[in-house]
């Protein structure tokens, strides 16, 4: 049996609907919001694992080219891999769901999304998570939700929910929202330095519609959920586990406060080594080590916990609101365009900046269209940073984190026009203890100055943390790894000294209060000034000039018209002029010509070409011409690529020339001035040195017959036959 239910949200109806798709699923869902639709299944494997300590939860997003009436790039032509865009998509969907579910369920779940239809107007994305939310919450697999999402937009003031694709181009501040029908669980997105107060008039914005969607899947389960299956929680319990805690209590208490990170996690093994040691003979099982690995996890859990919240003290000693010591260096490195090393107590990331040419821009292939982006960010996460071992690779962790610091940066890069460059950073992890995405972010920007991009102001990150019991609540500035781990919320804010330009919040709890959210921006906002500080006694502005071993880069804008001269017949033209100076020429359909070279003398000499080749002669400039023929009565110079002129031969000097050639010859160059444009558009130009100090030809030198004639020989005889008018010259080369 098919059920429905409907909601209104921005300016479409959402609508929900299951019992006609995917009907083997333990729950599926049909989304559409306006011409985008999504089906969304929720399937758990048969059988659970006793004792798991975490959620074996897969999120695999997916959107088909279909969707959108498109057939897939490349030589496959079918969906492959998933795109970046997708594993982004997969991981909001993830982060605010995977809290919901109980460990003791124990069974795998995995929740697959699909973008079956796209308006392209609609963003596919926050019906997406939606559409999980609901198959999820129909189905039998325990969750306590639902949840839901939306995006929510600044745009003139005025904040709008569910913007479209049009409208988030327009945005100043563009934010996806999650949360239950009680508050917010998770916000993710980015703005043009906004403050403080806007950035929670957005999610406050966000908290009616997610209310309305989440009971719009509560009336969806009344009518057509299923009965929740069991969970698999162990039903035996730890020997001796008071004796167990009391010893283990009293030797983690001293461990866990071991300042420097390696020999914290030394000492904290060597304490429950001991504590495993004392007690071997009440851990005959399997059963019984998990108990006992599970109550250790929840000593070093409330120990950190109560510390923070009774003494204001810290896994390291520092206080609530206090930074690590902070290093910068630049130009670390010698033959990049760019690099900087940023130490954050025990977390260090080494940012680089490759600057390179529009060949280089990375070309997106996915529903919403083909386009090009000319500023990338990586991220690298390698084992080593945690001293450990592993497989290298990109995984979602990577991925995530560095679409958060590009967005953060991305906000102050100038645009293309005035700096043509496409801008690659790289961002490899050397040390982690606490939030490497935020040091990515400070250190991307100072080696993004190192470089000479002129970004329009430094961008620093900060991470936040949370710890609450029932009663009292801690914010703590720049958290460990330890106080992620064990702490109720993960929150970073990077931006400017004016603003935020990027913001990720992640909780462990149901919601967090908007007096919360507001303490824990006010707190960012100082640490994040003062990390701006430490930055900008290393470098304050970006450097003057690029590297020497960068691509020196010229951009020109032309008439539109004038782009088939540029590229001449067959492109011949632009061929030609590549050739000459060594370099490479792009030219688009808005008549932007990108000129890359090797080195700067070669760059600005293939934009002068260029710009000679749409430019219009002028009267009274002066040009520097070549000798293209030699007439009896003259020269033809050519003062700009195609277009040449006359030079009579009584306006080659100030004093009388019996013949051209006593002092000109082809393929000479000379310095000509343009002294008029006929009514024919001909040329008429003079040599410098037949006028006089002010520029002008001496009386002397001014042919003073009728207007339209010259000193020229007339085709019916001699020279000395008369004059003739240049109308009636019957030689075709003149008439340019």
């Amino acid at each position: 049996m098919v059920h429905t239910v409907r909601c209104q949200i921005g300016n479409e109806t959402l609508v929900l609907e299951t019992g006609r798709m995917a009907k083997q699923a333990n729950g599926s869902v049909f989304a559409t919001y306006g011409g985008s639709a999504i089906i969304a299944t929720a399937c758990c494997s048969d059988t659970a694992t006793e004792g798991l300590d975490f959620v074996p939860l897969t999120v695999e997003y997916n959107e088909k080219y279909y969707a959108a009436g498109k057939i897939p790039g490349g030589f496959i032509k079918r969906e492959t891999r998933p795109k970046d865009k997708e594993i982004l998509v997969s991981r909001i969907i993830d982060r605010p769901m995977r809290p919901l579910f109980d460990k003791a369920f124990g069974r795998e779940i995995q929740v697959v999304p699909t973008c079956v239809s796209a308006d392209n107007i609609n963003p596919p994305d926050m019906i997406g998570v939606v559409a999980a939310s609901a198959a999820v919450h129909i189905s039998d697999i325990p969750f306590a939700g639902p949840i839901a999402a939306v995006r929510v937009a600044q745009i003139d003031g005025q904040y709008i929910v569910n913007p479209t694709f049009q409208e988030c181009a327009k945005a100043r501040l563009e934010i996806t929202v999650a949360g239950t029908a009680v508050g917010i669980t998770m916000v993710e997105g980015g703005s043009q330095e906004v403050s403080e107060e806007e950035m929670i008039a957005a999610i406050e914005a966000a908290k009616d519609p997610i209310a309305r969607i989440c009971a719009a899947i509560v009336e969806l389960r009344a009518l057509a959920g299923k009965e929740k299956l069991p969970l698999a929680p162990l039903k035996v319990r730890l020997n001796k586990e008071a004796e167990i805690s009391a010893f283990a209590q009293e030797r983690l208490s001293v461990a866990l406060f071991t300042k420097v990170k390696q020999e914290r996690g030394k000492a904290v093994r060597a304490a429950i080594a001991e504590t495993k040691a004392a007690f071997a003979d009440a851990l005959s099982d399997d059963v019984q080590k998990k108990l006992f690995d599970a109550l250790m996890e929840d000593l070093q859990y409330h120990t950190l916990r109560n510390s923070i919240l009774d003494k204001g003290l810290r896994v390291d000693g520092r206080s609530l609101e206090e930074i690590r010591p902070i290093t910068c260096e630049i130009g670390v490195l010698p033959r990049t365009h760019g690099s900087a090393l940023f130490t954050r107590g025990e977390t260090q990331a080494l940012a680089t900046t490759t600057l390179g040419t529009i060949d280089d821009e990375q070309v997106l292939d996915d529903i919403e269209g083909d386009r090009r982006e000319h500023f990338m960010l990586h991220y690298n996460f390698p084992p080593y940073s945690v001293g450990e071992t592993g497989r290298l690779g990109t995984g979602r962790r990577e991925i995530g984190h560095g679409h958060l610091a590009w967005r953060a940066i991305k906000a102050m890069l100038p645009p293309k026009e005035k700096f043509p460059y496409t801008v690659r950073v790289v961002s490899e992890v050397l040390e982690s203890n606490g939030s490497s995405s935020m040091a990515t972010v400070c250190g991307s920007s100072l080696a993004l100055m190192n470089a000479g991009v002129p970004m329009r102001k430094p961008v620093a990150g900060i991470a936040m943390g949370l710890i609450t019991d029932e009663k009292r609540f801690a914010v703590l500035s720049d958290i460990l790894g330890d106080e992620d781990h064990l702490g109720d919320m993960d929150f970073k804010v990077a931006g400017t000294k004016d603003g935020i330009t990027a913001f990720q919040m992640d909780i462990k709890i149901s919601s967090v209060s908007t007096e919360i959210l507001t303490k824990a921006l006010d707190q960012a906002k100082r640490g994040r000034m003062h990390i701006l500080g430490i930055m900008e006694k290393t470098l304050s502005r970006p450097a003057e000039d690029i590297s020497e071993f960068a691509p020196k880069v010229v951009s020109v804008k032309v008439d539109q018209e004038k782009i088939g001269a540029i590229i001449g017949p067959g492109g011949k033209n632009i061929r030609g002029m590549c050739e000459k100076y060594g370099v490479d020429i792009n030219v688009d359909e808005e008549g932007t010509v990108t000129i890359y070279g090797t080195n700067q003398k070669a760059a600005y000499e293939a934009r002068d070409a260029v710009l000679s080749l749409v430019e219009e002669p002028e009267v009274g400039t002066i040009y520097d011409g070549t000798v293209k023929r030699i007439m009896e009565f003259g020269a033809f110079v050519e003062i700009i690529p195609g277009k040449e002129g006359l030079v009579h031969i009584s306006r080659m000097a100030k004093t009388r020339v019996e013949r051209v050639t006593d002092l000109l010859h082809e393929g000479d160059a000379v310095k000509v001035k343009l002294m008029e444009i006929d009514h024919m558009g001909r040329l008429n130009l003079a040599m410098l040195d037949a006028l006089d100090e002010n520029g002008q030809l001496p009386p002397s030198s001014r042919d003073d017959r009728p207007a339209g004639r010259d000193r020229g020989p007339s085709d019916r005889g001699p020279r000395d036959h008369g004059p003739r008018r240049f109308d009636d010259r019957r030689d075709s080369s003149y008439r340019r």
